[in-house]
């Protein structure tokens, strides 16, 4: 066992390995048995508790690297290796208790847990060590050697005697005088409960280990008192936004704050007005608190300084910060109900945003909605006559607001067939006729679609109709057409016209064009 002063916790260890040694002697009854299975709960539950307090000692050597890299910067990384270390043992040994206790129906039933079967079969192989048996020894004997090279040299014996694993020899003497390995000495014939209890109590120096290390690492500074010179402010308040008109509660406060540590005075300014201590702010632990008017609405400086005692010296931090102020919603907004409307196969967009709430702070939800960015969004409606959109957000003031808006589902009017971008009845010589691009358009809609015309029928007085491919007059209709004469009147009809960019909509049956030849 290690030497020096030992604490509670160290001293329950001990024991468990004096109990041990006493096994060897005892023919184990039930009640022996429950015994190890409640010391090995009380282990457990100690190991839990240490986790917190060596995340605190390793958050302060961290504090500690970041204001003194130079005194500190070398312990941290070694307390990180330790941590990893320890991290890597103590979860190796948790998988041995989990795989040991596998077959246990009832983990709390120690007085059936006599058997040694598990490690007897993990670790030895007759009178030599299975595999299982070397990767224990060598997990031990690693962790021993690597900690020990670079934990501080006041502690190294102790890390050795924790994790001593015999003479140089491995070997360890018996109470007859022989000698016989430290593997087989410790786990070897050992009922289940108790090498449970035995590789907690390995898991509990681990965590041992690991708090004495970095315990002396700090060198015995355990306190949260931080330095303040490197730090900036921040200033906090309750809400991100407040309304024109409200009280500011915001908190001036050091970017790590340290609440045992009260400003003893402070010199601050809103927006270049001097604010007086009691009515406009007040001093307190770790900062100060603001009793500020929000103000109107806009952005807002609160600049100075804050002062505080450290070591017999005052401090001075630097106050440079800004908070901002909108307006509180108090119009309503009113739009025309029939003009609520998105149309079918266009990507409709939109704008979705609710006063007060930031862009980012709104939701909209609807099939077919698609947010683009900030309060953009494109509408692809499906099916049905109408569609419903949901847009919500959360006021400063924590309200929650959600309104629903109905817009009716609309098709793509009627393309209109057109010879020459020309439509309805057009008047036409012969020769522009026969070269003529066939199209269809939609006059006066919002959305400027790209229509194509992949084919069309064409009619001469006197002579059979043409299927055309296609968007101008093929061989056959052009012959057609010279049989015209001045006056007749042809026709373009039964026009095939579809969406460039969404081939898939099936637009409604386009107007023909009709066409008088005029030589």
């Amino acid at each position: 066992m290690a030497g020096g002063k030992e604490t509670p916790r160290q001293k329950m260890i001990n024991l468990m390995y004096l109990i041990f040694i006493a096994m060897l002697a005892l023919n184990m009854s039930k009640e022996v048995l429950a015994a190890f299975g409640i010391m090995n709960e009380k282990l457990e539950a100690s190991n839990e508790k240490m986790v917190d307090s060596n995340e605190n000692y390793l958050a302060s050597l961290e504090t500690k690297a970041s204001e003194d890299a130079e005194k500190y910067a070398e312990l941290y990384a070694n307390a990180q290796r330790i941590k990893e270390m320890s991290s890597d043992y103590y979860n190796y040994l948790d998988g041995l208790k989990t795989e040991m206790m596998a077959g246990t129906e009832d983990p709390k039933d120690y007085a059936v847990m006599d058997k040694s079967d598990y490690l007897d079969g993990l670790f030895f192989q007759g009178d030599n060590l299975a595999e299982g048996g070397k990767e224990f020894m060598k997990r031990m004997n690693d962790y021993r050697t690597q900690v020990a090279a670079i934990v501080p040299a006041g502690i190294k014996s102790s890390v050795e005697a924790r994790f001593e694993t015999g003479d140089q020899n491995g070997k360890v003497e018996k109470r007859d005088g022989s000698t016989q390995d430290w593997i087989n000495y410790n786990y070897e014939g050992f009922p289940q409960v108790a090498s449970l209890a035995k590789l907690t109590a390995l898991q509990a120096d681990v965590k041992s280990t690991e708090e004495s290390a970095l315990k002396a690492m700090l060198e015995g500074e355990l306190s949260s008192q931080v330095s303040l010179k490197n730090f900036a402010t921040d200033l906090i308040g309750s809400k991100s936004a407040y309304y024109s008109g409200e009280k500011y509660d915001g908190k001036i406060i050091i970017s790590k704050t340290d609440n045992s540590s009260t400003p003893v005075k402070a010199d601050l300014t809103l927006d270049g007005r001097k604010l007086s201590e009691g009515s406009d702010y007040r001093l307190e632990a770790g900062g100060i608190k603001m009793l500020i008017g929000a103000g109107s609405p806009g952005d807002h400086e609160v600049k100075g300084t804050m002062v505080f005692q450290q070591d017999g010296n005052e401090v001075i931090v630097p106050v440079n910060s800004s908070f901002a102020v909108i307006s509180k919603p108090n119009s309503a907004l009113i739009a025309a109900d029939k003009m609520n409307v998105v149309y079918r196969g266009v990507a409709n967009p939109m704008s979705i945003s609710i006063p007060g709430i930031p862009d980012n702070k709104v939701s909209a939800s609807a099939p077919g909605l698609k947010k683009i960015s900030a309060s953009k969004y494109v509408m692809n409606p499906g099916t049905g006559r109408t569609v419903k959109i949901t847009a919500s957000g959360t006021l400063p003031d924590g309200q929650r607001i959600s309104t629903p808006a109905e817009f009716r589902i609309k098709d793509i009017p009627r393309p209109s067939g057109t010879v020459s971008k020309q439509d309805g009845t057009v008047k036409m010589p012969r020769g522009n006729m026969e070269i003529a691009t066939i199209g269809a358009m939609l006059e006066d809609f919002d959305f400027d679609l790209n229509l194509k015309v992949s084919g069309f029928k064409f009619k001469v007085p006197g002579q059979p109709t043409v299927s055309v491919n296609g968007d101008r007059l093929n061989g056959m209709a052009i012959t057609a057409l010279k049989r015209a004469k001045r006056g007749d009147v042809v026709q373009v009809f039964d026009v095939e016209a579809y969406i460039t960019n969404n081939k898939t909509y099936k637009l409604k049956k386009v107007s023909p064009v009709v066409i008088e030849i005029t030589n």
